[in-house]
Parts: C-alpha cells; sequence; structure tokens
C-alpha cells in the first residue's frame, strides 16, 4: 500500500470503496465504512452507513447501539492507517486509550438512511525509518448531519517480528489451542441482549463480578482468529457489566474511557468488576493472573422510551432547529 501521508497542504483525494482486509473484518457484510478523503494536515473524512438491524450492535429503546458508534470508530484505525499512513497489512494494530462519549437524543434510529460522517484529525504522529509507531486520532462523529459524539484513542503500530517479540510465544496457533471453553452466559435480558451466544459474561456468586466467556465461534465479535481477547470483546464486556449491574431497562451506556493495561489472554480465566463513581459513572477492572489488565470509567444514562418526534422530523417542519445538540460531560480526554 502507497504511503500517501506527506504532513503538508494538498488537494483532497477521495476513494470510494472500502474492502473488508482496510478494516480487518473477514466478512464483507460487517464493513461500516463506505468511503474516505484524505486532506493534508493529517485530517481525514470517513462515511459510513449504519444498518437499521445490526445483528449483534442491536438498536434499544430506539437509539442506535453506543458500541455500533465504537465499532464505525475503530474501523477508521486500520483504514487510515494502512492508505494514508502506508501501514503494511501484516502489522499490529495495538490499542493504548481509547474513549468516546455519545449523545443519546441524537442517537435516535431515522426514520429513512443513516448516513455517518467521521472527521478523524491525527496527532502526535510519530515515524521511525519512514514506519509508523504510534499516534493518536481525534473524531467528530455526525449522524445524518447531526452531532452525535466524539471519541479519542492512541494506538501503536508494530511489525510482525515485534509484535512476536512483545507476545512472548503467544503464537495463533499455540493461544488458540490452548484457550478456555466459556462457561455458561448470565441471561441475556440482563445484559441488554436476546440470545446466549452474544454474552459475554458468567456469574460468578459475587455482586458486581463476573467471568469473561469468550466464543472464538462468534460471527461479529471473533471475526476472524486472534491470539488473545479483542479490544472491541473487552469493551462489550465492559458495557455488559455495566448492564449487569444496572439491570434497568432504559439504562444505556453513553461514554468510556478506557486504559489497555495488558494483553487478555485465551488460556486462563479473566474477570470483570465494575463499582460506583458517583452518580451516573462506574468503574470498571478487567484482571488475569493477578494482574490488571483494563481499566475504564463509564457513563451510564437513564434514556426512555421515545415519545416525540424524531429530530430530523422536527428539522423538516422547523429549519431553525438545526444547532448541535450539546454532548453530555464524560472522562474522554
Amino acid at each position: 500500500m502507497p504511503n500517501v501521508h506527506n504532513g503538508g497542504p494538498e488537494e483532497p483525494r477521495v476513494v470510494a470503496r472500502v474492502a473488508q482486509e482496510l478494516v480487518h473484518k473477514h466478512a464483507s457484510t460487517e464493513v461500516l465504512l463506505t468511503d474516505w478523503t484524505v486532506h493534508g494536515g493529517d485530517r481525514h473524512t470517513v462515511h459510513a452507513v449504519w444498518p437499521r438491524h445490526h445483528s449483534f450492535y442491536r438498536s434499544h429503546n430506539q437509539r442506535f447501539d453506543p458500541l455500533l458508534f465504537v465499532e464505525t470508530v475503530r474501523q477508521t484505525f486500520p483504514l487510515l492507517s494502512h492508505v494514508a499512513y502506508g501501514v503494511p497489512f501484516d502489522s499490529h494494530l495495538v490499542w493504548d486509550d481509547f474513549a468516546f462519549e455519545v449523545d443519546a437524543q441524537a442517537m435516535l434510529v431515522p426514520p429513512a438512511r443513516a448516513d455517518v460522517v467521521l472527521e478523524v484529525t491525527c496527532t502526535d504522529v510519530r515515524t521511525r525509518k519512514n514506519r509508523l509507531v504510534s499516534m493518536t486520532m481525534h473524531t467528530e462523529v455526525r449522524l445524518n448531519g447531526r452531532h452525535v459524539g466524539r471519541a479519542h484513542t492512541r494506538f501503536t503500530n508494530h511489525s510482525p517480528a515485534v509484535y512476536s517479540r512483545l507476545r512472548r510465544g503467544h503464537g495463533l496457533a499455540e493461544a488458540l489451542h490452548r484457550a478456555l471453553p466459556p462457561p455458561p452466559p448470565l441471561r441475556p435480558v440482563t445484559v441488554g441482549h436476546h440470545h446466549p451466544e452474544n454474552v459475554v459474561l458468567a456469574d460468578t456468586g459475587r455482586p458486581g463480578r463476573w467471568q469473561l466467556r469468550a466464543d472464538l465461534d462468534h460471527a461479529v465479535l471473533f471475526d476472524h482468529p486472534v491470539d488473545h481477547l479483542p479490544g472491541m470483546f473487552l469493551l462489550e464486556a465492559v458495557r455488559q457489566a455495566a448492564r449487569a449491574d444496572s439491570p434497568d431497562a432504559d439504562r444505556m451506556v453513553t461514554g468510556m474511557s478506557v486504559s489497555f493495561d495488558g494483553w487478555v489472554e485465551l488460556d486462563a480465566p479473566a474477570w470483570i468488576s465494575v463499582g460506583t463513581l458517583r452518580a451516573g459513572m462506574l468503574s470498571a477492572v478487567v484482571e488475569q493472573e493477578r494482574s490488571t489488565r483494563l481499566t475504564a470509567e463509564v457513563t451510564v444514562e437513564s434514556v426512555p422510551v421515545r415519545t416525540e418526534r424524531h429530530p430530523a422530523e422536527r428539522d423538516e417542519a422547523h429549519p431553525d432547529h438545526h444547532r448541535p445538540a450539546a454532548l453530555h460531560s464524560s472522562a474522554c480526554p
């Protein structure tokens, strides 16, 4: 893949197809992004379309799943790394941290097509011998022209040789061979799902603490073989733990600030615990073999079923309602 990044002003370059390998997906049906534009100065515009009915990231209370928002942002990491910064396809992108916040009112499922625009700015872009080492990405997201949320992340890029050294013998074949079978799931309704195969938590008999359960055959969370629990699986575990801690059907996770402190391996039990920080804010910790692997702060809001008209419908009747709604405060840096 040619490196089109030069850090200086240039004419916008529009590309109109996103193949699944560009977003690190095997299934083309899981690709949410549709096209992108590379601007100068480490700025990029990416377009996506949200399905009204996703097989896993299902709408709730007539609102899009915030983890669908997260997965859309996540797909921009490999996309822009490959097409704008020349990262080879055999490289490994590793999350350091990730934060997001969404406006629950703006997440309402529209009556027609859901067009998403992501404005991405990359900062602190570090290279070594013309190879990307790490960078920070800031993303502002609009849904049908309405500001819906923002995200912030930092990740590193590693060659196969460096990644192998970092993993210290946790090769793919060995990791898959040693992977533990998933324990029985919690009841789906307690974590906001309808089907047991979508539950990533198991009961421990202790309030506020659950065991992670990884079904490596899950078509979405494990779209392709991996040697450790992927970041999206862990964020889903955080979301499900927040829901299980407060099973009110109106509760919705609208933000997270997450630090990835270590890989969560497939061959040893891992645990997630949540506690209350203050009203509307939870803490979450993932542990494995007496070591903290992830810490997070989670924003949870009460979001009742919509009874009023969708914002897009109001805007058509009242053109002066085009000001973007303010986002709720979260721990996003």
